[in-house]
């Protein structure tokens, strides 16, 4: 199986120029991928590309990633139906940071052979003067062909600036720049970048003759209509600072089956033969979530680690009612903030732990987590009160010492109701 054949059962390929399979087959070659630094970390929307070159690595070609220090300080037009905040170089910077620590995880750029290389096109635009870039450059392409692309019309009735519309000639540049001092001859990404991707093949052909290619992925539904990656509370990022890795895990586990069938080609190693078998184990118990498992546990693990996976599964065993105090106190402050996110919080002054205060006490007069102390001593007796996962009795006293965090107090109602008490 080539390089090629592997994205088409994967589902991975949406367009491909002709003579792109040939290529890969008779000689290891250079193919690059473009990220434009919006934000200081990735999202899983970036993951499809970054999947097409892990696999191109894994059959000896050579990844590049070119971080678009130039050309996000202008922004793509691409399929949006407005004009983009505009980076600065301090910005760009920044992003610059976070986005490649993040990229070691799926790509590998120790390799003698065929080493990953991180590239940012701000080094080859910064010193080339406007004049000599329309001279250069933009004389080899017509507005006619540029305003062809599909990208640009769908934006001529909204109004497309000359900056954006000038988005396509500098990504075309790109891949000729890379063409001519990196050996590269494929430029790949999502199938909103066909346009773009083409008027770099153009532009190479036309300034020196030369023959690149074009390979785009489909872009990424929910079978539900709604938006790939995207949460109530927005993306789905890599930075655990963004998206914990217990909501990260919970993002995938959450996937319909159909959804699953499709997000585990893409987004895991996993051969087919492995697949395949999970999908049948999968029909034979639905309710075992297989498929949800397996890709959740290995996205999980590739973009954060094996102990964060650990740890969010913990956690979730937690919320679910499997918990001890014991696990409750060993996930951090973030963990805990990000399972019971979206809960009822109440506030307590810390001075009120520090000769001890009974429970009764807290729950119906100090914080109002229940409205009488009559419904915290029935709820006691029946056995339907816990507090840190412990079953509780009335002449409880709570410390600083039953603090989880130092910090937090959980209240547990049954066996789905919870709340959070924030000592300050």
């Amino acid at each position: 199986m080539n390089f090629v054949e592997e994205l088409k059962w994967r589902g991975m390929v949406h367009d491909i120029m002709p003579g792109t399979e040939e290529l890969l087959r008779k000689e290891k070659i250079s193919a690059y991928v473009g990220i434009d630094p919006t934000a200081d970390s990735l999202h899983i929307g970036h993951l499809v590309s970054i999947m097409l070159l892990k696999h191109l690595q894994l059959f000896g070609h050579t990844p590049l990633v070119v971080v678009g220090g130039a050309t996000g300080m202008i922004g793509d037009p691409s399929f949006k139906s407005e004009e983009r905040k505009l980076l600065t170089l301090d910005d760009i910077e920044h992003n610059l940071q976070g986005i490649q620590k993040q990229l070691s995880a799926f790509l590998d750029f120790d390799f003698k052979e065929n080493k990953a290389e991180i590239l940012n096109n701000y080094d080859w635009t910064k010193d080339y003067s406007f004049l000599d870039f329309i001279r250069d450059i933009g004389k080899h392409l017509s507005v006619n062909y540029m305003m062809a692309k599909d990208s640009v019309k769908k934006r001529m009735e909204t109004g497309i600036s000359f900056t954006e519309f000038s988005y396509q000639l500098l990504q075309g540049y790109d891949f000729l720049y890379l063409y001519q001092h990196k050996n590269c001859r494929l430029q790949m990404g999502g199938s909103d970048q066909w346009g773009n991707i083409t008027t770099g093949t153009e532009l190479i052909r036309r300034v020196c003759g030369g023959e690149a290619y074009a390979l785009t992925c489909p872009l990424i539904t929910k079978s539900d209509g709604g938006k790939f990656g995207k949460t109530e509370n927005g993306n789905i990022w890599l930075d655990p600072k963004k998206t914990s890795p217990y909501a990260f895990l919970q993002f995938w586990l959450n996937c319909s089956d159909e959804d699953s069938r499709k997000f585990i080609r893409i987004f895991t190693l996993l051969d087919e033969k492995e697949i395949n078998q999970l999908e049948v184990e999968h029909v034979q118990a639905p309710h075992l979530r297989i498929l949800q498992k397996a890709l959740a546990k290995d996205i999980t693990i590739r973009v954060h680690s094996k102990s964060d996976y650990e740890a969010a599964i913990e956690a979730s065993d937690i919320l679910f009612g499997k918990g001890t105090e014991t696990s409750l106190a060993s996930i951090s402050e973030n963990m805990f903030l990000s399972v019971f996110e979206g809960v009822p919080k109440f506030t307590l002054t810390r001075n009120f732990l520090d000769e001890g205060i009974n429970i009764v006490d807290i729950l119906a007069e100090k914080t109002n987590v229940f409205s009488s102390k009559t419904e915290v001593r029935r709820l006691i007796k029946e056995g339907g009160l816990f507090i840190n996962k412990n079953k509780i009795t009335e002449e409880l006293v709570i410390t600083i010492d039953f603090l989880i965090n130092n910090k937090y107090i959980l209240i547990q109602k049954g066996k789905k109701n919870y709340y959070v008490i924030i000592v300050q």
